[in-house]
């Protein structure tokens, strides 16, 4: 793993699994000069650092997503300008706007997904080789969708996407499902992976859920860390937890955490333009050192960064699992 991997060791006397890093948040809200706010971003090792995609709303809160790149994973400079897509064959580049993106490399290339307006949201798929020139495929779903994250390899033979069916609006439910696709264009094989909790069994997650960072895979399956959402008199409350899903069928959940993983409990998580909001969206690790980064969107305004320990983690997914 590169050694200029972003991590900070875990506070003394503090025994949680995760733990925020002690400067955040890593990205401003007016980290470029048009930016309203910066959140809910996806990075990805590159070269001899790391890249990005970033959501930057911009003073007329128009939602679009930019590049950027970092030699270390915690200081980034970001593109001023929203990245620019040339069509992918004969597909006609369109949107309304552009947000919440994920990335993953997948054979060849840097693969993003993000939601995407056409009439209503729905998800949006391109690609970069270099962060520089970008291409647009065809969107992978109809409207309505949200959270579209692909698995970093194919499994039996095919793309892997998760995603979230939804309405047009600030969806009070959602489930999420998984599809397949053997092309990255058509998409099929829908199949169901987990839905809210019962208030009594799990409240933190009972509204909706949504996949966060592209799952990697451990000896116990593929690790991802989700987003859970309550409903509470003050509105939704965004927390995370992790879920374990199998290798070989990853509609089927091994283990997922009944506690929540963390919630917002800083300034910069509860107070925002929207308040209380912990946003997973990607994750580095680096199994030699039993290490993992977790960059998350906080209060809809900054990008954080989070740590733990992959094995802890794992231990303490099947230790408190939903039954």
């Amino acid at each position: 793993m590169k050694v200029n991997f972003p991590w900070e060791e875990r506070p003394i006397n503090s025994s949680d699994v995760i733990w925020r890093y002690s400067d955040n948040p890593i990205i401003r809200r007016n980290q470029i000069a048009s930016s309203n706010s910066i959140f809910n971003s996806a990075v990805v090792p590159f070269k001899d650092g790391y890249a990005g995609v970033f959501r930057c709303d911009n003073k007329a809160v128009q939602m679009n997503i930019h590049s950027g790149f970092s030699t270390d994973g915690i200081n980034w400079e970001i593109n001023p300008e929203p990245i620019v897509f040339s069509p992918h064959g004969n597909t006609e580049v369109f949107g309304d706007y552009k947000y919440d993106p994920r990335v993953v490399f997948i054979e060849d290339r840097y693969w993003i997904t993000w939601c995407e307006g056409h009439n209503g949201p729905t998800i949006g798929v391109g690609y970069t080789f270099d962060f520089k020139e970008f291409f647009q495929s065809e969107n992978a779903f109809l409207p309505f969708n949200r959270n579209g994250v692909l698995f970093p390899k194919k499994i039996q033979g095919k793309y892997v996407m998760l995603s979230r069916p939804s309405d047009n609006g600030h969806t009070a439910f959602g489930d999420i499902y998984l599809s397949y696709s053997p092309d990255m264009k058509y998409w099929g094989e829908h199949k169901h992976v987990m839905s809210p909790t019962s208030f009594k069994d799990s409240a933190w997650q009972c509204t909706k859920v949504g996949a966060g960072s592209v799952p990697f895979l451990t000896q116990e399956g593929w690790l991802m860390f989700y987003h859970g959402v309550i409903t509470t008199c003050n509105g939704f409350r965004y927390a995370m937890g992790s879920v374990i899903l199998d290798k070989e069928n990853p509609h089927i959940v091994r283990y997922r955490t009944q506690p929540y993983l963390l919630t917002p409990s800083t300034t910069y998580e509860q107070i925002g333009d929207v308040a209380n909001v912990i946003f997973p969206c990607a994750s580095l690790y680096d199994e030699e050192k039993d290490r993992v980064s977790i960059y998350y969107g906080a209060a809809d305004t900054v990008v954080a960064l989070a740590f733990g320990r992959i094995s802890e983690i794992i231990k303490y997914t099947k230790e408190n699992s939903l039954k």
